[in-house]
């Protein structure tokens, strides 16, 4: 059986420079997750005493408090500034671009569509960067919306795919005389989408890597399937099931962006030893 890499995957800029925030902030502790996979958590933990907090009351007054890569909610940030912590903000970039647009947009008095997941933390966080702010999954729900202005702004969570975000920016413009439309949509993560998807339509198994709770790693798993029937989301090489492999000529091989290579590297040794 023949084993081939997609052409883009794995950590993207973001994680890659929340790690070495993190690597270099020892005996510190995060705000949540820093990044959505355990292996690399407990990495963090094990070498460099990086703790976390799942609740913003456990802070400690004086603790440095490392801002995950998917942000937190503006009050957040500002209890933690209350506490006196020393705060070291790991949000990514391309995450802190559609806060700063939500911020923007609402004062000037813009009704603010969010296409996203309203339970992931990346969108809690822009969110709270506004006042009249809807979240949205789908273009049908646009429909029970009551809007107060007639002016929209609309951003999407960095990793959702681009066509979707299209169906809702079209429903918005054939009901609203101002509408603007934001691209927030990470380049990484549309590549590492990209790849998957050609990857996808030659091989006869797919294999994703990354943690189970990650909305980019979600997202490569089910473009994969669309193409290929037999694909799977892994997140380390113990979940491998040798009977998946059965007549099998080529497996592909692709992973979310807050995997790290050396999760990678296992399932592709484990694999090459079938």
């Amino acid at each position: 059986m023949e084993i081939k890499l997609a052409s883009s995957y794995g950590f993207c800029f973001g994680v890659k420079r929340a790690i070495q925030i993190a690597s270099e902030h020892q005996n510190s502790f995060t705000m949540g997750p820093l990044i959505h996979n355990q292996k690399e958590i407990d990495r963090l933990k094990n070498e460099n005493n990086v703790g976390l907090y799942e609740n913003i009351d456990d802070v400690n007054n004086g603790d440095t408090v490392i801002i995950r890569t998917h942000g937190i909610p503006k009050n957040d940030l500002h209890t933690l500034k209350q506490k006196e912590a020393k705060v070291i903000n790991a949000t990514c970039p391309f995450v802190t671009t559609p806060q700063n647009i939500v911020k923007k947009m609402s004062s000037e008095g813009y009704s603010i569509v969010i296409f996203g997941d309203s339970s992931h933390p990346e969108v809690k966080g822009v969110k709270s960067y506004g006042d009249d702010v809807y979240v949205v999954l789908n273009s049908d729900e646009l429909k029970t919306i009551k809007f107060k202005n007639d002016k929209i702004a609309t951003v999407a969570q960095t990793t959702r795919k681009k066509d979707e975000y299209l169906k809702i920016v079209n429903e918005l413009m054939l009901t609203h005389k101002e509408v603007r439309v934001f691209n927030t949509i990470c380049d990484a993560t549309f590549e590492n989408q990209a790849a998957a998807r050609e990857l996808s339509l030659e091989a006869d198994i797919m294999i994703v890597i990354g943690g189970k709770n990650s909305s980019n790693t979600k997202q490569l798993l089910d473009i994969c399937k669309t193409n290929c029937f037999d694909s799977y989301l892994i997140e380390d090489e113990s979940e491998i099931n040798p009977n998946w492999f059965k007549n099998k000529k080529l497996c592909g091989i692709t992973a979310g962006a807050s995997t790290p290579d050396w999760v990678i590297q296992k399932c592709v040794d484990k694999l090459r030893e079938l």
